[in-house]
């Protein structure tokens, strides 16, 4: 065991040797972005992998989705339980996306990746990934309210923590 309470040789392995399930679904999701850098034309060798591959995968994978999205035009954009069914698309949930990334950075380096190049650490990923987040809540009529960076704590009555409606 390190220092840290990892074991260096395969992450969280019990005593029988098999993997733990974080682990286990890190290494899918690595093999599954491998294969899928494989199958672009031409294949994409992982040492030239950049930021645009893997939004490019973020968006290639919303195919598979299971969260309807609203758009904006829909009548349901912004209802948290819409009641009948609409022709919007399905997603990728964010915190889905959002735990994929934090896998895929983790296995990167794992394997071999350095810190500085990991392209899942990128900050168009964070981007995207904010970007993402906003957009579900707004069609879901959820508000996100951002927390406040220092001491600076706004008070019960202010406007930036009111419920925002969507029209």
């Amino acid at each position: 065991m390190s220092s840290s309470g990892k074991d260096l040789g395969e992450g969280s392995s019990s005593p029988t040797g098999t993997l733990s399930r974080y682990e286990s679904q890190k290494r899918r999701d690595w093999n599954t972005f491998g294969q899928y850098l494989k199958n672009q034309r031409p294949p994409v060798p992982l040492s030239q992998c950049n930021c645009n591959h893997v939004l490019d995968f973020l968006r290639y994978l919303d195919q598979f989705g299971k969260t309807k999205v609203h758009l904006q035009g829909c009548m349901f954009y912004g209802q948290p339980e819409p009641p009948a069914p609409c022709t919007c698309p399905l997603r990728q949930a964010w915190g889905s996306l959002d735990a994929l990334i934090g896998r895929l950075r983790a296995a990167y380096e794992e394997n071999g990746g350095s810190p500085e190049t990991n392209p899942f650490a990128s900050g168009s990923i964070r981007v995207y990934l904010k970007e993402v987040r906003e957009c579900q809540a707004k069609a879901r009529g959820i508000p996100y309210k951002k927390k406040k960076k220092g001491t600076n704590q706004t008070k019960p009555n202010d406007e930036s923590t009111s419920t925002i409606h969507f029209s």
